[in-house]
């Protein structure tokens, strides 16, 4: 007999908690709830769930009960201290409750049974208790919570969760073109892409006869059945101590009521479960996948989905498409880098800087008032070279290459991401019928139609002016701590000129005449060193100050569905992290060496610290270092976070509890015990997996044109970053309880602002902080007068035209240095270079701007109006071309309605012949033959 749903007024009561140790049976109280089975109504109407018809399987104890049974005796429970079933050995463990009972906390008490009563009568939720007896420290209580079949199907259906279909295949074509071959690679094993799936639609109570239901414990996988538990715990209402009316589990845990909620391991993940070997999952996901060593491309996905759910199914997805999408790059990234390992020492500029008669004559302007001196430019011949490995022709290909290449990952992305939801059993339908947020249900006071559903639904009613004041809150103090980013940023600008000129001043003296040493440790690179790592500790500090804040000024706000919630915390999150992380990196990009003035009118900050110049080579070695300490040391200091503090903190809780053992005849830890003494993953844990890999693709992107490495490095980083995610997942944390996700959010939008910005960037840095154009310039504005039949283009001479000449009397007094090298000679070094466009000392308008100047200003701008309407056009063209949805999965979405209207016709047709028997029976019975 199928279950029938009534509303039921309740009395608003509050038994007392009955004693510790009573073995007496608790009498369910009548507990007034929020949103029981319907969440659309209020969470102050006072409805419960009444399931009426013959019990289901599971569905006849609704009492909590003390662990009794079959395993009453120490011996026996130390024999299924694997267990994850009830103590009848029937009923499933869908959840687990777990507390430290103090004697003196008659309010938590109260609470805790106000909030269990509440889940048996309304929620019809089985609950069975572990007594403190049972577990190995001796203080820790656990419930166990199983959500019966009726009740099961009814949440199935309310969530719309996607069930398979009997004998409806969906008849999917192999993958056989290479180019799918490669999208594929890692979606999934090869035995999982090839295993026959049954169509998936969503559920319905009154179809059960059509969909797989052989076994009431498996027919929803464990994540769906965590996220009905979940579903339920954050809605369920509770009384106080103080009788006011409160709902949610993550109340009841923040104020350590409950000291753990959580999803249990269906094993050990080393080894499978004895009382249910085909359903550990745990172990199976550990052999393939989450192994340290697992060198395997492929993953389980499916496995995940159905063992995690689809949100971190979904992760891993896009993490292992972001790392086979990052090998395309890294290939012509490293090319690109050999390109300039090839010919770093071929260049004509690079000879005729390391020549002794050329830049060995060349005297050069000090770097710093009165403490710099005069120093040859040969002396920079190393890093002239180490530049070019980067600053070559290829970073001008590369640069154009990289803005298509992301534009191409995301739209293939958004293309398989699509398709990941039939695929994955994700309803379309459901993105509408996301449910407020429990938090934001408490402090509704109205109700309104949605527009969509036609149904009620509770509204937050602040007012126009309190419903701006969170609003206004969160930007003023997003705002303040950007600004406290760019003052550290300025603190370390202020470090960099100070340090330089305490080092230009000292390390003449202390190397004396090594020219050696005085080429591989100069003042610049010493200060760039040091302002770097600076630069990356106030990084990570602000980073751990800033998270709390955005989490606390977001609950001010009070978003009303958990994906408003994610997307209002990204926000801000990540435009602190922007700032934070490449605000360095820009003002070495396009502000250093860019504002320096001239010898005889330098530009100073503030009025005391004279601006930075860039070497002779240029900004560009400088940005290539900064950029890989903070991304490197980034993601060193992330993998160390995420993986080893979590094995750290367990290892060193499980040898508290070992040490606080007080049952002697327990020498094993029960399943859910072991599971306790993990580390929880929180709602966050994968919000920060994305942030850290979205702030990656800013490294890679936006300045890759400095460092073509960076994809390569990613690249590593990444394939580490699998591995490692996947063996903290399932040996190091709680089981995290499932939530749906059809796609990765509001990080869709900021990688595609990342990639737009990206073609930007990297045209501003080839243009302004790079030596290609003005080389280019000219490269084809000279060529070779020895030779008239053919015109030669030549590099020759191009150092010396690319430095100006300043005479040494013109200096201002402040800027004349106190000490000369000892190779300079006051009767014939009358002159200086620096690094510029102007007329010498004896042309009329004498350090004037020269019109080469402006030649190379019209290339730079002319660069970058064409690479990026060319990249922009190219990436529009990209996007036209690759479809959004996939063909199958149109297909796909047609034959589940076709199905499901087939089933509806077919069910309606058999419930009228049913009625229409038995009308026919009735007028039978009564002898009315002559009507029938």
């Amino acid at each position: 007999m199928e279950p029938v749903i009534e509303d039921t007024d309740t009395a608003i009561e509050l038994k007392p908690s009955p004693p510790d140790g009573d073995d007496t049976t608790v009498e369910p109280s009548t507990i007034p709830h929020y949103g029981a089975i319907d969440d659309g109504q209020s969470m102050n109407s006072s409805t419960s769930l009444t399931i009426k018809g013959s019990p289901s399987v599971g569905s006849s104890n609704l009492l909590l009960r003390k662990e009794s049974g079959p395993h009453d005796t120490h011996a026996e429970m130390e024999e299924s201290h694997e267990t994850v079933y009830f103590s009848d050995g029937v009923r499933r463990i869908d959840y687990i409750f777990a507390y430290v009972d103090h004697d003196d906390d008659e309010k938590k008490k109260k609470q805790r049974y106000s909030f269990e009563a509440n889940l048996r009568e309304t929620f019809h939720l089985e609950l069975e208790k572990v007594d403190k007896k049972m577990s190995l420290d001796g203080r820790t209580n656990f419930v166990k919570v199983n959500v019966p079949f009726d009740v099961a199907c009814l949440y199935a259906e309310k969530l719309q969760i996607k069930v398979e279909l009997h004998e409806v295949p969906c008849e999917e074509k192999p993958q056989s073109n290479f180019m799918k071959q490669f999208i594929r690679l890692g979606m999934g094993s090869a035995q999982e892409s090839s295993e026959p799936h049954n169509l998936s639609v969503p559920f319905r109570n009154d179809l059960r006869e059509a969909f797989v239901l052989d076994n009431p414990n498996t027919f929803l996988s464990g994540a769906m059945r965590s996220r009905i538990v979940a579903h339920i715990l954050s809605r369920c209402e509770y009384l106080d101590g103080e009788n006011k009316r409160r709902f949610g589990i993550d109340y009841l845990v923040n104020n350590g009521t409950y000291t753990a909620a959580f999803t249990m391991h269906d094993s050990k993940y080393w080894q499978e479960s004895a009382d249910s070997p085909e359903d550990s999952a745990r172990a199976r996901l550990y052999q393939q996948w989450g192994r340290p060593f697992a060198c395997q491309i492929l993953q389980p996905h499916s496995l995940i989905r159905s063992y995690y759910g689809d949100k971190v199914a979904m992760y891993f997805a896009w993490l292992g498409f972001y790392t086979r999408m990052l090998f395309l790059a890294a290939v012509v990234g490293t090319i690109c880098f050999l390109y300039g390992v090839a010919y770093a020492k071929d260049t004509t500029w690079s000879k005729e800087l390391c020549d002794e008669n050329i830049g060995g004559k060349m005297v050069m302007c000090p770097q710093c008032d009165q403490q710099c001196t005069y120093w040859r430019l040969n002396s920079t011949c190393t890093a002239t070279q180490q530049s070019y490995l980067f600053d070559n022709q290829a970073t001008m290909f590369f640069s154009v290459f990289m803005g298509i290449w992301a534009t191409i990952f995301l739209e293939m992305w958004k293309r398989y991401q699509v398709s990941l939801a039939p695929h994955k059993g994700l309803s379309l339908a459901e993105q509408a019928g996301e449910r407020p947020r429990p938090e934001y249900e408490a402090l509704c006071t109205k109700h309104r139609r949605n527009p969509i559903t036609q149904e009620d639904e509770p509204l937050l009613d602040r007012g126009h002016l309190l419903n701006c004041t969170p609003i206004c809150i969160s930007m003023i103090t997003v705002l303040f701590w950007i600004s406290l980013v760019l003052v550290c940023i300025m603190a370390v600008i202020v470090y960099r000129l100070s340090v330089f000129f305490v080092m230009a001043s000292n390390f003449p003296k202390q190397l004396g005449e090594n020219e050696i040493v005085r080429d591989l440790i100069t003042p610049a690179m010493v200060t760039s060193l040091t302002a770097s790592c600076i630069n990356f500790v106030v990084i990570m500090i602000l980073n751990q100050l800033y998270v709390r804040v955005a989490i606390y000024i977001t609950n001010l706000e009070v978003p009303k569905t958990q994906t408003a919630y994610e997307n209002s915390l990204t926000m801000k999150m990540f435009l602190f992290q922007f700032v934070n992380y490449y605000s360095s990196i820009f003002y070495i990009a396009f502000f250093k060496g860019k504002f320096v003035g001239f010898p005889r009118e330098y530009v100073y900050l503030f009025g005391r610290w004279r601006n930075e110049e860039c070497d002779t080579s240029g900004c560009l070695m400088e940005l290539t270092t900064q950029l890989t300490i903070i991304m490197v040391g980034k993601q060193i200091w992330g993998n160390v976070q995420e993986v080893v503090l979590p094995w750290a903190k367990n290892k060193l809780r499980l040898r508290g509890s070992k040490s606080a053992v007080e049952n002697p005849n327990l020498l094993h830890k029960s399943r859910w015990e072991s599971d306790y003494c993990l580390q929880d993953l929180g709602r966050l844990g994968l919000f920060y997996e994305y942030l850290e890999m979205v702030v990656q693709f800013g490294f890679t992107t936006l300045f890759v044109v400095s460092f073509p490495l960076a994809p390569l490095l990613a690249l590593l980083n990444n394939l580490i970053e699998m591995r490692l995610d996947a063996w903290k997942f399932v040996t190091q944390y709680r089981r995290p309880t499932a939530s749906r996700a059809q796609t990765i959010g509001v990080w869709q939008q900021i990688l595609y602002g990342l990639a737009m910005l990206s073609v930007v960037t990297n045209a501003f840095i080839v243009a302004f902080t790079s030596d290609t154009i003005p080389r280019s310039v000219y490269y084809f504005s000279n060529h070779d007068t020895a030779n008239d039949t053919f015109i030669t283009h030549t590099m020759v001479g191009y150092i010396n035209s690319s430095l100006s000449v300043f005479r040494i009397e013109d200096f201002q007094p402040w800027s004349i240095p106190n000490t000369e090298p000892y190779w300079f000679n006051n009767a014939t070094d009358l002159n200086c270079r620096y690094r510029d466009y102007r007329y010498p000392p004896g042309e009329a308008n004498r350090y004037e701007l020269t019109t080469t100047f402006w030649h190379v200003l019209a290339a730079r701008l002319a660069y970058i109006i064409v690479v990026e309407h060319l990249v922009f056009a190219a990436t529009f063209c990209v996007a036209y071309m690759i479809p959004d949805i996939p063909q199958k999965v149109l297909d796909r979405l047609k034959r589940e309605r076709h199905a499901m209207a087939r089933i509806v016709r077919e069910w309606e047709v058999q419930n009228l012949r049913h009625t229409l028997t038995i009308n026919a029976e009735d007028m039978l019975a009564d002898g009315d033959v002559g009507t029938l």
